[in-house]
């Protein structure tokens, strides 16, 4: 069946020491649910989570730890039955207010109690516990450190100047940029450090032009800096952790594993999200993350007391944006197999063979493809690339299911990796 990609919130605030979330009803159902809608063409999850919760409530959301999601049948505009994915997070609410739109007739804030009993579908009570879960251990309110790999630059190659920090941007990376902008937008950042190389600042500039506020540019996050004190990125690191203030920080593929490594030894070992938060940022330091890649860790706690509770990756969701569409759609990429499936726009013959025999694409996040590639290795001795083992990803973590007595396919091709992975 095709899938529906779909994004929302759970709204939460605190009133007279009660925690409190906000329910929206559609009188076209005459059901009470979350705010949620379908992503625009080439939009990413939690851009779309944050534009619907306005479109819908009015009120303006930074986004926290993601909650489970959920995925149940409805019809599409054509009748024909689908898949609805919906990707949750809990949202802090940081202002808004005004007339509602968008089919919403009511808004109204509850204890969890309360809403629990309104709520109209089970479905949606999987996403209040959690939040529940997540209050009670003191992890609820948390705040974000995004760590992120330049996006595309010129190639070495064709770069003659002798000093390759000025090196800058190709056309792709300049697209990326925007779109990263927009996504750390979602998240609320507000202190941006970046090393002071131009492929790396002008990944994050777009968003410091939208903010208005100061890019900190720091030697020791360069490769060059890197190169002649190893401590100083994580010592960068270490003040923001001190700071405990919405942030993020950009740097070059050698220079990130340290950090993802300073990070894997923070993750709270009694979080619901420990074992899946420990795989990405392993995975992510092996690959040291893709170029134009966003890796979102949600904390609690400062300094010392810091602890990573949740983390996220942003994918390469090309092709499934334009089936979606029904037509190419520019798209921002990144993840573990960028390198061959994140073209950020797919190709006319392409879509148009995909088209015509593809019945759904499906996407898998980085720590399956991780998974996948082991698998090959271990029980097959092969080596494939992420972007070779994507199809097999999909069919063992499930995201992919057989019908009864279907035979299953899987074509593995692609070896350009690391045989250390």
């Amino acid at each position: 069946m095709a899938v529906i990609p779909a994004a929302g919130t759970v709204p939460w605030r605190r009133r007279q020491g009660q925690l409190e979330v906000a329910l929206v009803h559609r009188p076209k159902y005459d059901d009470w649910a979350w705010a949620k809608g379908k992503l625009d063409p080439g939009e990413d999850w939690a851009v779309a989570a944050v534009r619907e919760t306005h479109e819908e409530t009015a009120l303006e959301v930074r986004l926290g730890r993601p909650l489970p999601c959920a995925a149940y049948t409805v019809l599409d505009r054509d009748g024909e039955p689908a898949v609805k994915e919906v990707r949750y997070w809990a949202a802090e609410v940081t202002g808004g207010g005004g007339p509602l739109a968008n089919e919403i007739d009511e808004v109204r804030w509850l204890d969890v109690v309360a809403a629990h009993d309104l709520l109209d579908y089970a479905r949606d009570r999987e996403q209040l516990r959690a939040v529940v879960r997540a209050d009670g251990a003191g992890a609820l309110a948390t705040w974000p450190l995004a760590l992120v790999r330049h996006a595309k630059a010129l190639p070495r190659s064709q770069w003659k100047d002798p000093d390759d920090q000025l090196r800058p941007l190709d056309r792709n990376g300049v697209v990326r940029a925007g779109a990263i902008a927009t996504l750390l937008a979602a998240y609320g950042v507000r202190r941006l450090l970046s090393s002071p190389s131009v492929r790396c600042a002008d990944t994050i500039r777009p968003y410091a032009v939208q903010l208005g506020r100061r890019l900190r540019l720091k030697e020791g996050l360069s490769e060059e800096g890197y190169e002649v004190d190893p401590t100083a990125a994580s010592g960068h690191l270490r003040r923001l952790l001190d700071r405990g203030a919405p942030a993020v920080l950009c740097s070059h593929g050698p220079v990130l594993p340290d950090l993802l490594d300073d990070l894997a030894g923070l993750v709270d070992p009694t979080s619901d999200d420990a074992v899946d938060a420990a795989k990405l940022l392993d995975q992510a330091a092996e690959s040291k993350m893709a170029k134009g890649e966003v890796l979102v860790a949600h904390l609690v706690g400062t300094g010392v007391d810091a602890r990573v509770v949740a983390v996220e990756t942003r994918g390469t969701p090309t092709l499934h944006a334009a089936l979606a569409a029904g037509r190419p759609v520019p798209v921002e990429v990144g993840g573990v197999a960028a390198d061959s499936l994140g073209a950020t726009r797919v190709g006319e013959i392409a879509f148009d063979v995909a088209r015509r025999w593809v019945d759904a694409s499906l996407l898998v996040e980085d720590a399956d493809v991780v998974d996948a590639r082991r698998w090959l290795w271990d029980e097959c001795r092969l080596i494939a690339e992420p972007g070779g083992a994507v199809a097999l990803a999909a069919y063992l973590s499930g995201a992919y299911r057989a019908e009864a007595g279907e035979r299953v396919c899987v074509l593995i091709c692609g070896a350009n990796t690391d045989p250390a992975f």
